[in-house]
């Protein structure tokens, strides 16, 4: 009864369902770009180039699908991610944009974001230079002079720098994470492909290894929704005081810390990260150089090789969900804000104590999502190194990021919801 009645009101109130219909959209606008192609494509060797690699496979991910046809989306909202990542691990680095970033609230914020915007820009140019090289290197490309060069390197970035607009305007006046949305209307566009693939290339004998991928699909999907909504709570005692005739406080709560705070982002971040040395190595491969081509070699040998690349992926996810918790969770302003409001956690003292227990429990409550969250992003690699499978590489990661940005949405639709409704 009570899921109609939210069901009603999401259809009936104008303001959810403006943005609803907006957040649509502006995803029906993307998918459209991410079918117009630039001009002067051999689609033959470009299916076929697509076919044997799997970075590229990885990266037209990230475009949502624009890749594979080689759209105005082409780079998607990589340079962006890439962009944010940069400034985020200069935070650490220089104290201005820390300062920035958590103290100077809403107004630092947008200023930061605006930095992240500018800085993508050249991102966009230098990584659209660089696949628009490799591709027409491999013949991809047929009108290669360098005016041709110029115009689409400019069209693939005016494509990324909108791309990355469209995001905002989501996260503004839509519903969700907008660049989380992009990325995953790509992969849920890619669904009927990839399961008309599978009806083409069916093995009978081959049956019970499709049910252990079913049931291992949904094993994992439920592991990443009980990761992603448990929590640990630390109780919160507001103290008791008196204004004029009136007493105020003694009221018992709680502080909820999530077992992963930062959600699908380490995963991102990573992905994002690992798609630079594969880049940078096919793109110094195909230059006339010895040295550059040694150097490419030795870049793309790195990547290639499954079980290291399952390493350095597992460790990057690791380390950028705690870097990621750190940036967006600051237990020093925690324990500021319970000391201002009268609070405090029952046999700890305000302050520095305060700030140190949180940041305790919050590390090691991020241990285990880390953990759990590298082991699903690595576990598609260990899959197919058993059994030989390309797919399942982009298939996993696909299945993480659907999963995170369904449930990021309904909790922000079910917020909304509950707002109304009170």
């Amino acid at each position: 009864m009570i899921f109609f009645k939210k069901l009603q009101t999401l259809f009936t109130d104008p303001g959810l369902r403006k943005s609803l219909l907006f957040t649509a959209l502006i995803l029906a606008l993307f998918r459209l770009g991410a079918n117009i192609p630039i001009p002067g494509i051999d689609m033959v060797a470009l299916n076929q180039y697509l076919s044997d690699n799997s970075f590229l496979g990885l990266l037209n991910l990230f475009s949502g699908g624009g890749l594979s046809n080689l759209s105005i989306f082409m780079l998607g909202v990589g340079p962006y991610i890439t962009s944010t990542i940069i400034l985020q691990l200069l935070t650490m680095v220089f104290p201005k944009l820390k300062e920035m970033y958590h103290e100077e609230g809403e107004i630092g914020r947008k200023k930061f974001s605006q930095y992240g915007r500018l800085f993508t820009i050249p991102l966009a140019l230098v990584q659209g230079f660089g696949l628009l090289v490799l591709l027409r290197n491999q013949g991809v490309l047929l009108d290669a002079d360098a005016f041709a060069m110029a115009i689409n390197v400019i069209v693939v970035m005016g494509g990324s720098v909108l791309l990355m607009w469209m995001g905002e305007l989501i996260s503004e006046f839509g519903v969700g994470n907008g660049v989380s949305l992009l990325i995953f209307a790509g992969i849920v566009a890619g669904f009927p492909t990839a399961l008309s693939q599978i009806f083409i290339l069916f093995d009978a004998t081959q049956i019970p290894i499709y049910i252990a991928f079913a049931v291992l699909a949904v094993v994992v999907t439920a592991a990443v929704v009980f990761i992603t909504e448990a929590e640990r709570p630390i109780p919160v005692t507001y103290a008791k005081r008196v204004r004029g005739m009136k007493m105020f406080g003694g009221v018992s709560t709680y502080l909820p810390l999530r077992l992963n705070q930062s959600g699908v982002m380490p995963i991102i971040f990573a992905l994002a990260i690992l798609l630079f040395p594969q880049m940078i190595g096919t793109f110094l491969i195909g230059i006339n150089n010895s040295v550059a081509q040694v150097v490419g070699g030795f870049l793309s040998g790195l990547v290639s090789n499954l079980w290291l690349y399952g390493v350095l992926y597992f460790i990057l996810v690791f380390l950028f969900t705690y870097f990621y918790t750190a940036v967006t969770f600051d237990p020093e302003k925690i324990s500021e804000n319970l000391q201002k409001s009268g609070a405090f956690i029952p046999g700890v003292r305000p302050g520095e104590k305060t700030s140190g227990y949180i940041a305790s429990v919050l590390t090691r409550l991020t241990l285990v999502g880390a953990l759990f969250l590298g082991f699903v992003a690595v576990l598609p690699l260990i899959l197919q190194g058993v059994t030989g499978i390309q797919a399942l590489t982009i298939g996993g990661t696909g299945l993480l990021i659907v999963v995170s940005v369904v449930l990021d949405v309904m909790k922000k639709v079910d917020a909304q919801l509950s707002m109304r409704e009170y």
